[in-house]
């Protein structure tokens, strides 16, 4: 009767405006830390960019410098699980436009390597000093904005249907798969490879938190963010169509926190040029973030919501996720990701091909009244 009660108590405070901030400010704390501890700069958590070393480590592409099992991606979805059991919320589900789910985080990730950064990397940017993000964020909320004006057009990818539960039980089983690997493969001292693995030896993926600590804090921030359905998207959506700032408050505990952290820990540097991991071309910058904006609306959770959902069962937030891997290969593998120096030789017409390919999921998606 007692754990009833407390469980009934801890699903009702993460319901509340202090239990969406308490989030937040969880996530603004851990990330700056686990940059400090190693993880790139201004990149302590980045969901895109981290499923996008995920990609390099299996080999899918083979840009060298991003290439890196990152055990805080394995973390959410296994904190989610556990979180998602604890309050006896996994529900198997699948069925609702897998296909297109899929095509949307490919695009998703090309937009967000673009800018170079997911939503939460741009809050982290710009908490760090990084002005670029600043562009970046405007692009996010157009993008999500446009999103809104679909699904006021009656934009629905339909419903999903409760599975078997080996449905929902296979990305974990994935993550865990994924951890036994960097286990039983772990990276010689200078190597680029061990055994089915890749490593990168310089640049962004070289660095990295001890694995310990980094699954640690993810298990805690999965748990955490499924009980309070934290999603950047979701913020700026129901502050846009519904006039709701309930989840906005945890968006902006995560801002104002890891501000605050990173002037303790010396890693806030005003500024544009030569910001870590970041370029200044701005109208590309704003573009990219558009369609990835654009692309977690219409799929219906930013990157971090979609692996919170994948914890808890959902198999189609689980394929977008497998698209987002796809995307990144693409990304690298036909130079369309951006580097410090600027955006890939094919990065335009990425961006706006996928622009086009969203807009005709949204025109094209609509149920009639």
């Amino acid at each position: 009767m007692n754990r009833e009660v407390s469980i009934g108590h801890m699903k009702s405070f993460f319901g509340t405006r202090w239990g969406i901030i308490s989030v937040g400010a969880v996530i603004g704390v851990l990330a700056p830390v686990l940059q400090k501890l190693g993880n790139p700069g201004n990149m302590g958590v980045c969901v895109a960019c981290f499923q996008r070393d995920i990609a390099g480590a299996l080999g899918l592409h083979r840009a060298g410098v991003v290439q890196y099992l990152r055990p805080e991606i394995i973390g959410f979805v296994l904190g989610s699980l556990i979180a998602a059991y604890c309050f006896r919320e996994f529900r198997p589900r699948a069925g609702s436009a897998p296909i297109v789910r899929f095509v949307l985080g490919a695009f998703a990730m090309i937009g967000a390597l673009v800018f170079l950064g997911c939503p939460w990397r741009a809050m982290l940017r710009l908490s760090a000093g990084d002005g670029n993000a600043i562009v970046g964020l405007i692009g996010l909320i157009v993008g999500i904005w446009l999103g809104t004006r679909f699904l006021k057009a009656g934009y629905d990818l339909g419903r999903s249907n409760k599975t078997y539960a080996s449905v929902g039980w296979l990305m974990p089983l994935i993550m865990l798969g994924l951890l036994a690997l960097l286990f039983v493969f772990p990276q010689a001292k200078g190597e680029a490879r061990s055994g089915v693995l890749f490593y990168s030896t310089k640049g962004p993926g070289a660095m990295h938190a001890p694995v310990a600590v980094s699954l640690i804090a993810a298990i805690a921030i999965g748990f955490l963010a499924q009980r309070s359905r934290f999603c950047t998207m979701g913020a700026i959506r129901d502050l846009v169509l519904f006039r709701i700032p309930h989840l906005f408050y945890g968006v902006l505990a995560l801002a104002v926190f890891a501000f605050v952290m990173n002037l303790i820990l010396g890693q806030f540097h005003p500024g544009f040029a030569k910001q870590p991991v970041a370029h200044t071309m701005h109208a590309w910058n704003f573009a990219g973030m558009v369609l990835a904006g654009l692309a977690f609306c219409l799929a219906g959770g930013c990157p971090g919501r979609q692996l919170f959902l994948a914890g808890e069962g959902d198999g189609d937030a689980a394929v977008f996720f497998l698209g987002m891997i796809v995307g990144a290969a693409f990304a690298h593998n036909f130079a369309l990701a951006s580097s410090p120096k600027g955006i890939g030789a094919h990065g335009v017409a990425a961006v706006i091909i996928g622009l086009l390919v969203c807009s005709f999921v949204g025109l094209t998606m609509r149920r009639k009244a």
